[in-house]
């Protein structure tokens, strides 16, 4: 089940945090924040408060810390030329006039170290406790890139991070290339810290969008924490039941992040999943190409796009998803609180190497998912699989898909080949109108393969499947 991060990475995670471990207090205070001087150039869009021009230092890199600053809401910060890291802590602007980061005026700002091979400085651009922060290019990602570690221990890499509660915060006209993690959003229990501590506090709005992540060698998206439970006294992850827990821990669960967007971004050629979320009340995905993912054959870290545990209230719409290694869908999703969850309009294609399934739920809690007019189309093994080993028993609906062409990998093309549930799991399925479609192949089908499995003329899809909008 994917539901966790690998030892391999809670040991790397726990080894490079950027500045609990890597640096230490005192390093820190002789570290002094690159100077910065007011804007003289005229900045291409208009600015609330001060526009500040910030260059690297002579070692190539650039601290920001907003408790030693006068940045405030408004004021646009200006990054020239290439930094080895960017960190800001401490920095926030208000409701309605975040402070913006962005390149300065159409000249194209590069921040990372694609030389990286471990060490301390293992963050491109790293953000602790900041709010209300809007950060990328102006209106180009061709002008904001994050060039990351392309060496053997890049997998300890992380290219863009929020934590310790840095939470209202828009990222934008981002390339982000190489690297182990391509962004990293996620705030850790502290013991002793309550407010760390779900359901002390909550981490309020997220936006991504377009953004391009490519070559990362794990995740590139890591939104959300995955630890069902945190042992402070451990300082680690526990995923089983409450009943199994240690006389000697003391468990808490991490907070949540309350709406997130995730949308029109382009995310490929990814060693472990492409978009992974967990622990989020409040998610859409929407408008997203995901592909290549998965290239470490990996299973336990092999999802297009992943609807994590303790997620409630999600939204998956009008994503394309297609030939990489491992299952085009992955929902862990839960069902407390009357929770929702609908999963439309997307192209899930080509996932057949290693007899994959298209999309998988094993919700928890009994989620109730709505799956409506997806096209899933040349999987390895079944087209939709639902599981209820993990409480996900009450019915599924699952109406207006069009299945097409399942267990690529070998087995019969019987009715369970489209739809297979398991362990209590069952679906409700569509009739008339939203009736779900199933062929043996393609062409059986009539749909034109070369563009996005739109029907023919003369298709027998009818009213069902993915429509490009």
């Amino acid at each position: 089940m994917k539901n966790c991060i690998s030892l391999r990475f809670l040991a790397v995670t726990s080894a490079v945090v950027f500045f609990a471990a890597s640096c230490t207090k005192d390093v820190l205070e002789q570290i002094k924040p690159s100077p910065s001087v007011p804007d003289k150039e005229t900045p291409t869009a208009p600015v609330k408060g001060t526009a500040y021009t910030l260059v690297p230092d002579a070692e190539g890199r650039l601290i920001i810390d907003g408790s030693k600053s006068t940045y405030k809401g408004g004021d646009v910060l200006y990054l020239k030329g290439n930094f080895l890291a960017v960190a800001v802590m401490n920095l926030s602007g208000t409701a309605g006039n975040p402070i913006i980061i962005t390149n300065t005026n159409g000249v194209v700002t590069k921040i990372g170290n694609p030389g990286w091979n471990g060490g301390s400085w293992a963050e491109a651009l790293k953000f602790d406790n900041c709010h209300y922060i809007k950060v990328g290019g102006e209106s180009s990602k061709a002008n904001f890139i994050l060039d990351c570690s392309t060496q053997p221990a890049r997998d300890a890499y992380f290219d863009l991070v929020l934590s310790k509660h840095t939470d209202n915060f828009e990222i934008q006209n981002i390339t982000i290339r190489n690297g182990g993690t391509g962004i990293w959003a996620k705030t850790d229990p502290v013991k002793g810290d309550p407010s760390t501590h779900y359901p002390n506090s909550t981490m309020d709005n997220l936006l991504i969008h377009d953004v391009s992540i490519s070559g990362t060698n794990n995740e590139a998206m890591y939104i959300g924490h995955t630890a069902t439970y945190w042992d402070l006294n451990a300082n680690t992850s526990y995923y089983g039941d409450p009943s199994g827990f240690a006389a000697s821990g003391n468990y808490v669960q991490p907070i949540k992040w309350h709406n997130v967007k995730i949308y029109n971004n382009d995310v490929s050629n990814g060693g472990a999943d492409g978009i992974q979320t967990a622990a989020i009340d409040q998610l859409e995905i929407y408008n997203n190409s995901v592909t290549n993912w998965g290239q470490q054959h990996n299973t336990s870290h092999n999802g297009g796009i992943l609807i994590g545990g303790r997620t409630t209230n999600t939204n998956t719409h009008d994503n394309y998803v297609h030939d990489g290694w491992g299952e085009l869908l992955q929902f862990y999703g839960s069902g407390e609180n009357g929770a929702t969850h609908i999963i439309s309009n997307n192209l899930f294609r080509d996932n057949e190497s290693g007899g994959n399934d298209g999309v998988s739920l094993r919700g928890a809690n009994k989620a109730v998912v709505q799956v409506l007019n997806n096209t899933i189309v040349r999987t390895g093994g079944a087209s939709l699989r639902i599981n209820g080993e993990k409480g996900m028993t009450a019915p599924l609906i699952v109406s207006g898909n069009a299945f097409i062409q399942p267990r690529m990998s070998g087995g019969v093309i019987a009715p369970n080949a489209y739809i297979y549930t398991e362990n209590g799991g069952s679906a409700t399925l569509g009739t008339g109108d939203k009736a779900n479609t199933t062929f043996a192949t393609v062409s059986a089908a009539g749909v034109d393969g070369n563009n996005f499995y739109q029907p023919l003329s003369g298709s027998a899809l009818g009213n069902s499947g993915y429509r490009k909008k």
